[in-house]
């Protein structure tokens, strides 16, 4: 599965458009109140730990828009976005989304 930002992929051709698909991941409040807990391993400005969790939850938002297009008989997946936002009471968790557009391409 070919995932991108871009539009179109060089050296590819877009032969069919499969639809929008989504992955999202959601960080609750436990890790962030286990993180900011753990502020001791900032250094230079920089949570390792938050980090670390931030990329964790982006790889399976990416992990399942994958999914979703591989169930649409997809084989690449462009225009990818990917957003964070804090929801909850209290901005007590943190959603990572990736979406973008399945493709077939030759």
């Amino acid at each position: 599965m070919i995932l991108s930002t871009t539009p179109s992929l060089e050296g590819h051709t877009i032969q069919s458009y499969k639809g929008v698909v989504v992955g999202e991941a959601i960080l609750g409040a436990n890790i962030f109140r286990d993180l900011f807990a753990g502020i001791r391993d900032i250094v230079g400005g920089r949570s390792g730990a938050y980090e670390k969790e931030m990329a964790k939850a982006r790889q399976i938002a990416l992990q399942e828009l994958q999914q979703r297009a591989t169930e649409l008989g997809a084989n690449a997946v462009v225009g990818i976005d990917l957003d964070y936002e804090v929801i909850g009471k209290d901005g007590s968790m943190m959603m990572v989304s990736a979406s973008g557009t399945a493709v077939i391409v030759g």
